[in-house]
Parts: structure tokens; sequence; C-alpha cells
């Protein structure tokens, strides 16, 4: 069922209805998010235009991220669709983004979907490093690594790639995990941190004692 709705997404997006088979993307992304993006990788990679579309989206998460008012009308879902639509367009039009990019965020737009668009953005971006022969980690740590540290986390996770495959390493903090660390790397997850162990241990005594 995903690989028929991406398939049909995939038509959405392209300029060109030549060919309907899928472009396969190199690393398999869950969610609605990934759905978009391995869409949109096929209908790019169809049109030979990936690198142009990486550029169209850095340059959304640009606007994004700078223009508070333009990222709240984007994700704003009280909107009138068709309007959204139009001045989305428009937007991107002015900044010369290729037509399967302004087909992504018109489609986005006819779905509600546009709260979505980190997530599409963040999938499309794994894919693209992947693509490259990049292997993205992000470790979260409940405060920031020195400089040792840092150096041993990358030894241990370079010590796991495959010959050609590079390190793309983020290193993120978030207070809330308490201790420990959360690894995501690829399509893996591993929570070890300290939250997670409490909340487990937590449900663990409150589990009825079988006698």
């Amino acid at each position: 069922m995903a690989a028929s709705r991406s398939l049909i997404l995939a038509r959405c997006f392209s300029t060109s209805v030549a060919k309907a088979q899928m472009v396969k993307p190199p690393i398999q992304i869950y969610g609605i998010g990934g759905r978009y993006a391995h869409a949109l990788y096929s209908a790019a990679s169809k049109e030979k235009k990936l690198d142009q579309i990486e550029t169209d989206l850095k340059t959304v998460k640009k606007l994004l991220d700078s223009d508070k008012k333009f990222a709240e009308f984007v994700r704003d879902p009280t909107l009138n669709k068709r309007i959204k639509k139009e001045a989305l367009t428009g937007v991107l039009q002015k900044q010369n983004c290729q037509q399967v990019t302004v087909n992504l965020f018109e489609l986005l737009a006819e779905n509600g979907r546009l709260k979505k668009i980190t997530e599409v953005l963040n999938a499309f971006g794994r894919i693209m490093s992947a693509h490259r022969g990049e292997v993205v980690c992000v470790v979260t740590t409940s405060q920031a690594l020195d400089d040792k540290e840092l150096k041993s986390l990358q030894e241990a996770i370079k010590s796991f790639l495959k010959k050609g495959e590079s390190l793309k390493l983020d290193v993120q903090v978030d207070p809330k995990i308490l201790g420990g660390m959360v690894v995501n790397i690829g399509d893996k997850y591993v929570d070890m941190s300290t939250a997670t162990k409490i909340r487990k241990f937590t449900e663990l005594l409150r589990d009825p004692v079988e006698v």
C-alpha cells in the first residue's frame, strides 16, 4: 500500500509521466515525511535534477528558519488550501525553484500536509546524504561532549562504516534525557538515555508481581 501511494506521489511530482516506475532511494525512511521524500527523490532522479532539488529545499528551509511570518503561513492549518497553494507557488517561482519542487509544495498544500514540511525536508536530506555515500548519525546527549569524548565517539561510529562510506555526525544536546545518549544512524535507532532507563524501571515496578 505504501509503495502504491509513493508511486502516485511520484507521478504527481514529476513533470513527465513517461516513466511510472519508482526510482528506489538508497535508504528507506518511514512515516509521512518519508513517503513524500521517497516520491520526490524518484521524480527528481527521473528529471536528472537531484542536486537542483536539494538546493531548492535548502532555500525553502532557510526561508522557514529566517522568516517567522512565512513559517506561520505555511504551517497554519486554518488557511484556505487554494489560497495557500497559489501563494506558495508564487514564492517558489520567485526563488527560481524547479517545477518538481513547486509540484511538491502544491501537493502538500492540496493534501493538508504542509505541517509535515520539516519532516519531509529532513527525510530528503537523509536520502541525499545516503545517495552521496554519507552515513548520517545524530547523537543526542544530556550535555555537550568535550573534544576527547567527541573524538572517541567518532572513532567508535566510524568502525561500523562500510568501505566507501563517510560519516556525517550531528551531535545535539537535550538535558531532558538526563544522561547517556540517543543514537540515530541511518535507519537504526538506539536509546541509551538515562530518562528511558528510568521510565522502563518505573514501568517494571508498576507491573503486578506474579506469585
